[in-house]
């Protein structure tokens, strides 16, 4: 059809999340060593423009809200000046051992000393 799958458009969520974790200087990879696993507890995508095969788009990426032990975020998907989808993931921090447990305070300081600045354009590809 041409279309790029509704779908993949949690996946690029993904990749802008950690995309946008690394810019911020703090890979997942570290905020994992400090204990810390943040798996999604929901998710909502809204769908305003179709997504073609070969489109080069942009995901927007920001932290609206934060928690003692979860974080809100937020993402735009943009084809050029166009904006295509909105969404945000929830998600809980928890260790190994799947208890709800604070966010570290490594990603406390990165997530608040980003706040201000708004969304943040990261983990852009090809469908």
């Amino acid at each position: 059809m041409g279309y790029a799958y509704y779908a993949n458009f949690l996946v690029w969520f993904e990749v802008g999340r950690n995309e946008w974790m690394r810019a911020q200087g703090l890979p997942y990879s570290e905020v994992e060593a400090a204990g810390c696993i943040l798996p999604v507890i929901s998710a909502s995508v809204t769908y305003m423009k179709p997504a073609f095969y070969d489109d080069l788009l942009s995901i927007r990426t920001w932290v609206p809200e934060r928690g003692r032990a979860r974080l809100r975020f937020a993402y735009e998907v943009v084809r050029g000046g166009d904006l295509l989808v909105t969404g945000a993931t929830e998600h809980a921090c928890t260790g190994a051992d799947g208890r709800v447990r604070r966010l570290p305070p490594s990603l406390v300081r990165v997530v608040d000393g980003a706040a201000s600045d708004g969304p943040s354009t990261g983990g852009g590809g090809r469908p």
